[in-house]
């Protein structure tokens, strides 16, 4: 499901974007088919080490492929009976795999005049009944549909020869499951949609030279050797084996197998190419409204994710401001209170002490006598007029004799009354 969704949102963000790839992919792009070797003798490779032998196979490996050749042994006959039962017929003879590891050996391994390719890990030589592989591609996901491909080159070149290109592909393809891949449903989509199908008759010997188009060419393959087998089954395929193995042209073999020719088999095939991978199917398949629900459920869960971030973001900013706060407080505090003027901070205010007793009770205020300030303004005007002592109540000036007599502790005493019993409070001069 999550491939099909990656496929189809690169077809509908970028519709030719397989247009610009390099090459064919998957096996496609490992695989070679030799043909055109000398059917001479050829002594056995000096670098082999050992053999297994099946029913009909003989399996030839170096020192280092022993353990891969072995596995392969107890799996290769099950994979060509699958054959047998597309096909309807099974090829003669004994067909030789041969196992290396390594680049070096792989080439080593090769038939004279038939080194691979520098990009091919499996290498078939249909008229031999010979396949070379590297065993390190065995454990490589792609390696048993690699195998499987090759085996189908030597079953058709061994049943008969001649047979088209598109042909041999499509069994190819077919046998291995190659065509229920996600590259292949993208390719058909992109040849219905652009109208790029090819006609057979022009895939019989050649191949495309552009790569989008050798995409095409494998798929659109697959896919009509799965509709003539799906519609016509095994039997009509092994009289049609059976009509190439005895000399027939393809078409002719194609005729008698079939009931029909080659170009009304592709009409029909060609008509029903838009309900399966055009735009039709996506829009009315179940599996598009499951993806659509899974679409809408991601894009749900993002929105949520980037909300709740949002909100952590600020409840973190919230925070970070409150502890500013606090410490900005915290400092005020310590320096103590800071006058309006700018002048140097004053000191904390101490605590008033607590005193024992009753506390003395204060006199209202006279309502006739002046006040403070009124008082005050009057002082300066007797200081200027010469008075240089107060006057009592007869007129006559009072000398400082006169005035109370101070206690030891700094506090006037009143005449006649006697000290209490608590301290005396400190009077502020």
């Amino acid at each position: 499901m999550l491939r099909l969704f990656a496929f189809l949102m690169m077809l509908l963000a970028s519709p030719g974007v397989f247009a610009q790839e390099a090459g064919p992919r998957g096996i496609h792009a490992t695989e070679a088919v030799v043909t055109d070797t000398a059917l001479v003798p050829h002594a056995r490779p000096a670098i082999v080490a050992g053999e297994l032998r099946t029913q009909r196979f003989v399996i030839l490996h170096t020192a280092k492929a022993a353990g891969a050749a072995k596995a392969l042994a107890g799996q290769i006959e099950g994979v060509r009976d699958a054959f047998g039962a597309m096909l309807g017929r099974d090829w003669p003879g004994t067909t030789e795999i041969r196992l290396g590891v390594g680049r070096q050996e792989f080439e080593a391994l090769a038939l004279p005049g038939g080194k691979p390719p520098g990009w091919a890990v499996a290498l078939a030589y249909p008229g031999h009944q010979i396949i070379l592989l590297d065993a390190l591609s065995l454990s490589d996901t792609e390696g048993p549909t690699t195998l499987r491909h090759e085996l189908a080159h030597v079953a058709l070149g061994q049943l008969a020869k001649d047979w088209p290109r598109w042909f041999q592909e499509g069994v190819a393809q077919n046998l291995t499951d190659e065509r229920y891949s996600v590259a292949h449903y993208g390719a058909l989509f992109r040849a219905v949609t652009q109208e790029r199908v090819f006609h057979f008759e022009d895939l019989a010997d050649e191949w495309p030279d552009v790569p989008a188009d050798v995409e095409i060419a494998y798929a659109q393959s697959a896919a009509f050797v799965a509709f003539l087998t799906g519609k016509h089954g095994s039997h009509a395929m092994g009289l049609l084996v059976d009509g190439v193995r005895a000399g027939e042209p393809f078409e002719q073999a194609f005729g008698k197998a079939f009931r029909t020719s080659l170009l009304l088999e592709e009409q029909d095939w060609r008509e029903g190419l838009a309900a399966r991978y055009g735009w039709l199917p996506l829009t009315t398949s179940s599996a598009l409204l499951w993806l659509t629900a899974s679409v809408l459920c991601v894009a749900a869960f993002a929105r949520r994710m980037r909300q709740k971030a949002a909100r952590m973001t600020e409840l973190a900013a919230e925070d970070a401001a409150e502890d500013a706060a606090l410490r900005l407080l915290a400092a005020a505090r310590a320096a103590g209170p800071v006058p309006v003027d700018g002048s140097e901070p004053l000191s904390p205010a101490l605590p008033w002490p607590e005193w024992p007793g009753a506390t003395t009770p204060v006199a209202p205020p006279n309502p006739s006598a002046p006040s403070q300030p009124e008082a005050l303004e009057g002082a300066p005007e007797a200081l200027e007029s010469g008075a240089g002592h107060p006057e009592g109540p007869d007129g006559s000036d009072m000398d400082m004799d006169d005035e109370e007599p101070e206690s030891a502790s700094g506090e006037y005493e009143l005449d006649g009354e006697a000290p209490s019993g608590r301290p005396p409070k400190p009077t502020l001069h």
